[in-house]
């Protein structure tokens, strides 16, 4: 998981290269980053499919080769195509190693779902965050191809020589920790599952809060330029860096943090109360950013809030839909919300024209806002309504 996580969170470092090197508009060096995330997400149903049926390893020691040969191609890209070529096979690899590992642990730990699948998550959520300056450096050095390739080729490497010791719950564990999970007669199936109203609210939730989340990971370093502070030295925890640098590090470090940390509190007060208090506090994190965020420290500072109260998603939507759903086909039915993330990732080119027309970033940031407030109050108004129905049926 740590060595996916550049492909997603490590993107924003190369866009501003790109577009120095080749004079693409950001927006088309953007489709790269929607590419990889619609592929990644769209496909997990179908990699959970074999997961549920072949087991880990094999899945992910396919991820580990796409991976290594999405950089590499990247590397290499000088056409848009070949850019996008390496998006689509990035995508399709941090799929297989991403959604096998969070299923793999939702089947483990039954009674601790949230926690479980928090700190599974955390890996990719805090697993950029020490190569944030070696990326840059090399960046600065060498150029954004031998970041690409060298990046690339040891994240590949290091996947496929892990993927051998993952394995699945035996099937006399899963059996005798049935009494742990919450009340359901029976594990749904895919098809019971869209079939279910309340798929199709969690799913509109997770696009509302992913949208947010996911223009943030790709146009911080933008949001940075245009706000002229990405160069600015920030002093903070004895540590003065430029302002974007400090932002992504800590950024990525919060992202992490919180997937165990909000999956620790849903274990306690439930699903849905732990969605409004992570959903209202990013949107107040979104506001303020767009408000604030030209100053340097506040920057840094509102940046963290925004990841911190955004990355929760990956823990709290696939343990509030296995606590629905069941256990048997997780790695399907988690999949299939998790292609949530993939119609949100249709936004984040969406962000760069609303700039180019507007000139600024606050409609963006207002939208985004508000998108998370919906998400929070249908957290409570409908979802929590809807499972106690779906709880009592045979």
């Amino acid at each position: 998981m740590v060595m996916i996580a550049n492909l997603q969170y490590g993107w924003t470092l190369f866009v501003d290269p790109i577009h120095h090197k080749y004079h693409w508009h950001h927006s088309v060096i953007q489709v790269a980053f929607s590419i990889f995330v619609l592929v990644e997400a769209w496909l997990v149903p179908l990699e959970g499919w074999f997961v549920d049926r072949l087991g880990p390893r094999n899945v992910v020691l396919a991820g580990g080769v796409l991976i290594g040969a999405a950089w590499v191609v990247n590397s290499m890209a000088n056409s848009l195509p070949l850019l996008y070529l390496g998006a689509a096979l990035g995508g399709l690899g941090v799929g297989c190693v991403y959604g096998t590992c969070v299923a793999n642990a939702l089947k483990w730990f039954p009674d601790r779902r949230g926690l479980a699948a928090g700190i599974t998550a955390a890996g990719f959520g805090i697993g950029s965050a020490l190569t944030i300056v070696p990326i840059q450096k090399i960046i600065a050095t060498n150029g954004y191809e031998a970041a690409f390739l060298w990046f690339g080729l040891g994240q590949g490497l290091i996947v496929l020589a892990l993927a051998p010791f993952l394995r699945a719950p035996p099937a006399q564990a899963m059996a005798a920790q049935t009494a742990l999970t919450p009340p359901r007669r029976r594990d749904a199936t895919p098809r019971e599952m869209l079939r279910s109203p309340l798929f199709w609210v969690l799913y509109l939730m997770m696009v509302l809060v992913a949208a947010g989340g996911l223009m943030a990971t790709a146009q911080l370093a933008p949001i940075a330029t245009e706000l002229h502070v990405a160069g600015v030295p920030v002093s903070l925890f004895g540590l003065t860096l430029p302002a974007l640098t400090f932002a992504l590090s800590i950024d990525r470090v919060l992202n992490g943090v919180t997937r165990p940390f909000f999956g620790w509190v849903s274990d306690r007060i439930g699903r849905e109360n732990t969605m409004f208090i992570a959903f209202s506090l990013e949107a107040v994190g979104i506001l303020a950013l767009g408000t604030w965020g030209h100053d340097p420290l506040a920057f840094v500072l509102l940046g963290g809030v925004v990841f911190f109260a955004w990355g929760e998603i990956y823990s709290l939507f696939p343990a509030i839909c296995t606590d629905s759903y069941g256990s048997k086909y997780a790695a399907t039915n988690t999949g299939l919300l998790y292609t949530a993330k993939g119609t949100a990732g249709l936004l984040v080119p969406v962000a760069s024209l609303l700039v180019a027309g507007t000139g600024n970033w606050h409609i963006v940031f207002a939208a985004a806002a508000a998108m998370n407030a919906l998400a929070a109050v249908l957290a409570i108004l409908a979802v929590r309504p809807m499972r106690r129905t779906l709880s009592a049926r045979p």
